[in-house]
């Protein structure tokens, strides 16, 4: 990664940080070369601080670290884009991110959990559920979908909501994996969706 250090005077680059799995944006750091190595060497963010005038890595006083993801750069090479797992809040005020709101989003378990399932799919069979399914194979998951489907339309019959939510969670679930068997994830069902969207 060729970042240009030398576009500002002070030799730091701005350096954005987005939750891996919300993607809200939950602060703005500068980082130089020393910054951006120990974040890659460590796995905690690390910035440069200004007013310390020294590296410093976000929660190295409170716990709040940022488990480093991913780094990207811009089409200028003079930014970063940081992709992380906070823990607990992020800003120093006690919010969840530097702008005050609140990092949380609907389908942010979706996608830990399609994470988990990836993870899953090459396991030992015979100590994971999602990995004994790829080795049956695409019959079998697209089976047990059919299955859990008609299992959610029954209770869907009756007065019984938690049964419902629970084989409606089942349907989501195995839904997921037969996505990633056939190559896909929700964000290409999603991204169908709304080209079918006409406002």
């Amino acid at each position: 990664m060729n970042i240009n250090f030398t576009k500002y005077t002070d030799g730091l680059v701005p350096a954005i940080v987005q939750d891996a799995n919300t993607k809200n944006v939950l602060m703005l750091g500068f980082m130089n070369q020393a910054a951006v190595d120990t974040t890659l060497a460590e796995g905690k963010v690390t910035f440069y601080s200004r007013s310390k005038n020294r590296l410093w890595t976000k929660g190295e006083e409170s716990g709040n670290f940022l488990n480093y993801i991913s780094m990207a750069l811009d089409c200028d090479e003079d930014t970063l884009l940081i992709q992380a797992n906070p823990e607990g809040p992020v800003c120093h005020m006690g919010t969840d991110t530097c702008w005050g709101e609140d990092n949380n989003s609907s389908m942010a378990f979706l996608n830990k959990l399609e994470q988990i399932i990836a993870e899953r799919k090459n396991a030992d069979p015979s100590s994971s559920y999602v990995a004994s399914l790829f080795a049956k194979g695409i019959n079998k998951i697209a089976q047990k979908v059919g299955e859990e489907a008609v299992e959610m339309v029954i209770e869907a019959k009756d007065n019984n909501e938690q049964l419902f939510l629970d084989e409606s969670a089942d349907l989501l679930f195995h839904y997921l994996i037969l996505l990633q068997s056939k190559g896909y994830q929700l964000a290409d069902v999603t991204k169908v969706l709304a080209q079918r969207h006409k406002p």
